[in-house]
C-alpha cells in the first residue's frame, strides 16, 4: 500500500510485531459496511461509474458472506481488516477496487468501524444489563415477603425486605445501562471524511454516508475524528463501573450460600465441587465474576495510558485501542448471561434469613425513634439504647428481654407497651413507608416499576 515510497521490503520481525488483523479481522461487518457507503459517497461524486459501484458494492457482499461463513482467509502480511478486505476486492474486480480508497484514509476508516462496533456493544450490553435486572427482579418477586438482616461494616445493622436488597442492584444495573447508552450518544457522529488528518479536496456528501450507516450527525473537527478515543475510554469506565456492581454483587451472593450465613441458595448446575472434599458447594460463578472485574479494570487503565501522552492526530499506538475493548466487551457480556442464569435458578432460604433478622438489636433504632417522638433529643435518645444494650450483653439476654424495669430506669417514655410493640418485626418494616424506604407498600409498587419497565 505504500510501495512507491519504500524501496525494501519489510522486515518479517515488523509484520508480526505491527499486524493488527489478529485482533481487529471482528471490525469485518463495519468495514465493509463503511466501504459500500462510502462508494456510493464516490459515485454521487463522479469518481466511480455507476458500473464500477455495482461491482464493488457486490464484490465486498461477497467477501461479507465468505467471511461469516469461515472461508476467508486473513494474512497477516496485509496487516490488518481493512487492507485485506480492499486487497482481496481489487484482486476480484480489479481496477474498480483499487479506486475504494479515494479521498479516505485508514485513519477515519478505522474511526469509523471501532465506532460503529462499539456502538453495537453498547446496545447489546444494555440489553444483557436489562437481562440481569429482569432474573433479579424475578427472584425478588418469588420471595417478596422475606425478611432479611441489612448489613453495615458488614455487621447485622436493620431488618430489610430480600426484595429491597436485590432492588438496590436493579437500580446500580440501570444507570450502568444508563452510561452505555449516554456514550453510545456521545460517540454517535460519523468521522468518515475526516481523511488522514485535514480532510480531503474531493468533496463527498458526508451527511449522506451518515444517514446511510445511522449516525445523526458527522464530526466537525477532522483532528479530533482521527484522534479520538475518548468515546472508547468512556465505554471502558462504564463498562468497569457495572464490573465493580457485578463484583459487589457476587460478594453478597459468596457470602449469602456460605454455611455461616445460610441464606441463598444455588442450584447444582450453577455450582463445582471440590477435587478432594465431597462436601462441597462452591460459589464458582460468583467468584468468577468478582476476579474478571479486575480485567476490566485493567483494560481501562490501559487504554488511558496508551492515549494519555499522544500528541495530535493519529499514532500508531492508536492500534492497542481495540484489544482492550473487545475484551471488556466480552467479559462483560459473557459475566452479565451467565449471572442472570444463576439467579434464575437461585433461591432464599426465608427461614434462616428470617431467623436472621429477628435478632432485636435490629430494632435498636427504632426503640431510639420512640424516644425521639417521647420528646427525647436523638443523641440522648442514642445514649439511652446504647445503655440498654450493654446492659442486655451485661446480663447474657436478648435486649427485648430486658425486664421492664431497666427500660423505664433509663427513660419513663419507654413503657412497656411502646417497648413490646417496637420489637414487632413486621410493623417494624410496615413504618418505614417513606420514599425508598423497604415497606411492603413499598417494595410492592417497586417491583410493579421495574416489571414494567423491563418488560
Amino acid at each position: 500500500m505504500w510501495k512507491g515510497r519504500f524501496k525494501e521490503e519489510q522486515s518479517d520481525l515488523l509484520k508480526s510485531y505491527g499486524e493488527s488483523v489478529s485482533i481487529d479481522w471482528q471490525l469485518y461487518p463495519h468495514d465493509i459496511a463503511g466501504s459500500i457507503a462510502h462508494a456510493r459517497a464516490l459515485k454521487s461524486a463522479g469518481i466511480l461509474t455507476g458500473e464500477e459501484f455495482e461491482k464493488i458494492e457486490s464484490g465486498l457482499r461477497q467477501i461479507l458472506a465468505e467471511i461469516e461463513e469461515g472461508r476467508f482467509e486473513f494474512l497477516m502480511d496485509l496487516e490488518d481488516v481493512h487492507m485485506n478486505i480492499e486487497s482481496e476486492l481489487t484482486k476480484r474486480i480489479g481496477p474498480a477496487g483499487a479506486k475504494l480508497h479515494t479521498a479516505r484514509s485508514r485513519n477515519d476508516q478505522v474511526a469509523l468501524d471501532f465506532r460503529l462496533w462499539v456502538r453495537e456493544a453498547c446496545d447489546s450490553l444494555a440489553q444483557k444489563l436489562q437481562g440481569l435486572q429482569r432474573e433479579l427482579v424475578g427472584l425478588a418477586e418469588r420471595h417478596r415477603t422475606a425478611i432479611m438482616p441489612g448489613y453495615t461494616h458488614l455487621q447485622r445493622a436493620q431488618p430489610v425486605f430480600f426484595a429491597h436488597h436485590l432492588l438496590a442492584y436493579v437500580e446500580m444495573l440501570d444507570r450502568d445501562a444508563g452510561r452505555l447508552r449516554d456514550a453510545h450518544a456521545r460517540m454517535d457522529a460519523m468521522p468518515l471524511g475526516s481523511g488522514a488528518i485535514a480532510g480531503s479536496t474531493i468533496l463527498l456528501d458526508r451527511e449522506a454516508v451518515a444517514k446511510e450507516l445511522g449516525f445523526p450527525r458527522v464530526t466537525t473537527n477532522s483532528m479530533d475524528a482521527v484522534a479520538d478515543r475518548d468515546f472508547a475510554c468512556e465505554v471502558l469506565a462504564a463498562i468497569a463501573i457495572a464490573g465493580m456492581h457485578l463484583s459487589r454483587l457476587s460478594e453478597d451472593v459468596i457470602l449469602w450460600a456460605s454455611t455461616e450465613f445460610g441464606f441463598l441458595e444455588l442450584s447444582d448446575r450453577h455450582t463445582t465441587g471440590s477435587s478432594l472434599m465431597p462436601q462441597k458447594k462452591n460459589p464458582d460463578i460468583a467468584e468468577l465474576a468478582r476476579g474478571k472485574t479486575g480485567r476490566l479494570y485493567g483494560n481501562l487503565m490501559t487504554l488511558l495510558t496508551v492515549m494519555k501522552g499522544l500528541p495530535l492526530t493519529y499514532n500508531r499506538d492508536m492500534q492497542e485501542d481495540k484489544e482492550a475493548v473487545f475484551d471488556s466487551v466480552k467479559t462483560l457480556s459473557a459475566t452479565l448471561s451467565i449471572l442472570a442464569e444463576m439467579f434464575s435458578a437461585a433461591s432464599l432460604r426465608e427461614a434462616r434469613a428470617l431467623e436472621a433478622a429477628g435478632d432485636p438489636l435490629l430494632l435498636a433504632t427504632d426503640l431510639a425513634d420512640r424516644l425521639v417522638e417521647g420528646g427525647v433529643p436523638f443523641r440522648k435518645a442514642h445514649e439511652i439504647v446504647g445503655g440498654l444494650v450493654a446492659r442486655a450483653r451485661e446480663l447474657n439476654t436478648p435486649l427485648d428481654r430486658l425486664d421492664s424495669s431497666e427500660f423505664l430506669k433509663s427513660s419513663p417514655v419507654l413503657t412497656p407497651e411502646i417497648v413490646k410493640s417496637t420489637f414487632q418485626l413486621q410493623s417494624a418494616l410496615a413504618a418505614r413507608k417513606t420514599i425508598g424506604a423497604p415497606s411492603p407498600e413499598n417494595i410492592s409498587r417497586e417491583l410493579s416499576r421495574w416489571r414494567s419497565l423491563l418488560g
